[in-house]
């Protein structure tokens, strides 16, 4: 790593009550950052503690946080941190960093990252990122001199999905086969429900989880993935999703990150978010025509859910359709313009400093 080039440090936190998904995009955006030949450090409270081996697995160092996002005491943790590291930039992905502790970086001359699709907060930071496709420029409310980077140009997508997307470029024979992927969190509790009436659908030959071990109910999709005769699989290694994404023909999904990340491959979706921030999102992909939006998670019947994959699975045209909508959507390639984005920031603050120095 170049020393020359000073490090970025993530501040985020990853825990069952503040969820996964933006750790988890946190982990996206130093993959691009490394790219870049940038250090990426990550400030966090984690829980469970095992979440820390994989941030060391891709090739990021790991701080443990004392405190929660968004104090005064980790405020000043943060800060501490960013000094002793001489941080370029700091990337703060939490609901609970408002203006003041945004503006408490700022104060330190590090480059601020917030990375919100709720904005519910004034932003002083340098950039503010909206991965998702909704909502647009308005609701934000910024400072002078703060870009704004969003929409779908911008959605952050892992390696994983952007190698498996020239391979998928047709679709696979039948039988077909589902996959059930409701994200990082699934507070709604819809991965088990949705995988049992899916088996009981005519036309669904096999059922492919995809889920983090520390899911809640990991263990159970476990239990019922062995006793269903081969027809239920729990997927959660890399090498694994690698082959399903090519062979599945349709998905379940909440209209989160990994919603974005399968409309890069391609795959139909149908779309059943259960929280606020995902909902404008799932309403804009069934508006660009890369999935179906059937409602709100716990709104959606088991007749709702039968009529939606007969349809998707009876009408080839249909599915060819939402595949090329979905891949013209989303590149793969947001988190290397959010860095370009950063580059050029941190280029024009050290063209500035040369300019001072020399007058």
């Amino acid at each position: 790593m170049d020393v020359k080039r000073g490090p970025v440090l993530f501040r985020c936190d990853a825990t069952p009550s503040l969820g996964y998904e933006r750790f988890y995009q946190c982990m996206s955006l130093a993959a691009a950052m490394q790219r870049r030949r940038r250090g990426t450090y990550f400030l966090s409270y984690l829980d469970p503690l095992g979440i820390a081996t994989s941030i060391h697995r891709a090739n990021n160092d790991w701080i443990a946080a004392e405190a929660p996002v968004g104090g005064s005491d980790d405020l000043e943790a943060t800060i501490a941190e960013v000094r002793r590291l001489n941080a370029s930039a700091v990337v703060v992905a939490s609901q609970d960093a408002n203006a003041e502790y945004l503006a408490g970086l700022n104060e330190t001359g590090t480059r601020v990252i917030a990375i919100d699709s709720e904005p519910t907060t004034r932003y002083p930071s340098k950039l503010v990122v909206n991965p998702f496709l909704a909502p647009g420029a308005r609701p934000y409310r910024v400072e002078r001199g703060t870009q704004l980077l969003l929409g779908q140009r911008f959605a952050l997508v892992r390696g994983v999905f952007r190698r498996q997307r020239t391979i998928r470029a047709t679709e696979q024979p039948g039988p077909f086969r589902a996959l059930v992927a409701f994200g990082d969190d699934d507070h709604a509790d819809q991965t088990l429900l949705r995988t049992e009436q899916l088996l009981g659908m005519e036309g669904v030959d096999k059922v492919s989880i995809v889920v983090r071990t520390h899911h809640s109910r990991y263990e159970e999709l476990k239990d019922f993935a062995s006793g269903s005769k081969g027809r239920v699989e729990v997927l959660t290694e890399v090498k694994e999703l690698m082959t399903r994404l090519v062979r599945c023909h349709f998905a379940l999904t909440s209209g989160d990150t990994w919603a974005l990340e399968l409309c890069c491959v391609g795959i139909p979706q149908l779309i059943l978010p259960s929280e606020s921030r995902h909902l404008l999102n799932a309403k804009r992909m069934d508006d660009e025509g890369v999935g179906t939006f059937l409602g709100a998670a716990g709104d959606v019947s088991v007749k709702d859910l039968a009529e939606a994959v007969a349809l998707v699975l009876n009408d080839p045209i249909e599915r060819m359709g939402m595949t090329r909508c979905g891949r013209r959507l989303v590149d793969g390639r947001g988190g290397d313009r959010i860095v370009n984005g950063l580059e050029i920031i941190l280029h024009t603050q050290r063209t500035a400093a040369d300019v001072r120095v020399a007058a």
